[in-house]
């Protein structure tokens, strides 16, 4: 072995390790934002809409925006890098607060509803987070990298619902302080990118569409079945998540109460995110997005069970541990099983069928919630019975990607 050889691996570890202390960072800063609008947008929409089945309209106008600019935000990506993708997505947080926190002050649902789809450019960006933790990573760190970015969502899980609290009722206008504190966090934190090392893509001699076709990557089973693994685990989490403030405030309980339920869902959904690259190394990918979702299915059984706060706080919980098995587990597989020139096309097509079904989740959540039947209880059982058809599905592809035989 070279000289060069023994030197190239510790500074190569140096440098993963420092982009994904960068984007642990931006997890937990950036990624505040996050639950505050989680946990205030169907409030407000419930204030500003005039038809409550329109309430969580905000929250699926953020997704929606995720989605749309999913696959052209990893194509600018690949064509200028990691940084400009993840400033673009700051300064799109930042516009989509303030144009949502001027439709707060004037009272309207239309601007409210702009200001949310631009909030999901941000969205989309935070979700190239762990992406990028693998681009300078060497193989055998790559789980572990996801894991760890994913783990910074902890810390957001905290500052999120608390910023909440002092900031939701500041102001005379009800929420306008929490959207005015989104606004600074995406100026402060897009600074954070410059701290980030990881190399701008080479301009290619070759062909600018290399590698193999959207539809050729779809029909690589493993793919297919990542991409619907992860679509199963953000969905399911979103469309449960997004009707919980309105079934916790509608079965008597307070917002503070909303928020801590909350809180604990994301803290749920991250803390696990220490130790889940460790498990998917031990036992293996499929096991751990198998865990997951028979956690999801536990936790519509609990919010079945009753609506005592409690119960909310349980299901939340495990709805959280569920999609962090799920989802980065369903990641992990995603990111060995395509090729390097292949990056952009796949993440974004992968992100772009995951947040369309996140979308129509959260969509459906405001409608069964709110429309479904005549009591708050009614629209919560709705939304957790809705869970088991998806989960089926997602079983279902993994038990089919499993049991094929090794030489398929």
């Amino acid at each position: 072995m070279s000289t060069t050889d023994t030197t190239s691996a510790p500074a190569e570890m140096s440098r993963a390790k420092r982009n994904v202390a960068v984007l642990v960072i931006a997890q937990a800063f950036l990624g505040a934002q996050m639950p505050m609008i989680f946990t205030i947008g169907g409030l407000a929409g419930q204030s500003l809409a005039s038809n409550v089945c329109f309430a969580t309209l905000p929250i699926s106008l953020i997704v929606l925006g995720s989605m749309l600019t999913a696959t052209p935000l990893s194509s600018f990506m690949q064509k200028y890098g990691r940084r400009a993708g993840f400033i673009l997505g700051a300064a799109g947080g930042a516009l989509g607060a303030l144009i949502g926190a001027y439709g707060l002050y004037v009272q309207s649902f239309p601007l409210f509803l702009l200001g949310s789809l631009f909030t999901g450019v941000y969205m989309s960006a935070q979700g190239f987070f762990r992406f990028a933790a693998v681009d300078t990573a060497p193989e055998a760190f790559r789980a572990k990298a996801i894991s760890y970015v994913m783990a910074g969502g902890l810390v957001s899980a905290i500052i999120g619902p608390q910023l909440v609290k002092v900031t939701s009722q500041a102001l005379v206008v009800p929420f306008l302080g929490a959207y005015l504190a989104v606004i600074a966090i995406n100026v402060i934190g897009s600074l954070l990118f410059f701290l980030l090392d990881i190399p701008d893509p080479e301009p290619s001699d070759g062909p600018v569409d290399s590698g193999r076709s959207r539809l050729e990557l779809l029909k690589t089973p493993r793919i297919a079945v990542a991409i619907i693994c992860a679509m199963v685990s953000y969905a399911l989490m979103n469309l449960v998540m997004t009707s919980t403030p309105l079934a916790v405030v509608g079965c008597g309980f307070s917002q503070g109460d909303a928020a801590d339920v909350v809180t604990g869902h994301v803290l749920a959904m991250f803390a696990p995110s220490f130790f889940t690259g460790h498990l998917i190394a031990r036992f293996g990918v499929e096991k751990i997005v198998a865990l997951g979702l028979v956690i999801l299915a536990a936790a519509g059984a609990v919010a079945l069970s009753g609506v005592e706060l409690t119960h909310f706080f349980l299901a939340l919980i495990l709805l959280g541990l569920g999609w962090n098995f799920g989802f980065i587990g369903a990641t992990t597989m995603l990111a060995g099983a395509h090729r390097p020139e292949e990056r952009g096309k796949v993440q974004g097509m992968n992100d772009m069928i995951v947040f369309g079904c996140v979308t129509l989740a959260s969509l459906a959540s405001g409608g069964l919630m709110n429309c479904s039947g005549g009591t708050a209880v009614q629209g919560w059982t709705a939304v957790n019975y809705a869970m088991v058809p998806f989960l089926a599905l997602a079983g279902g592809a993994l038990i089919w990607l499993v049991m094929r035989p090794e030489d398929a």
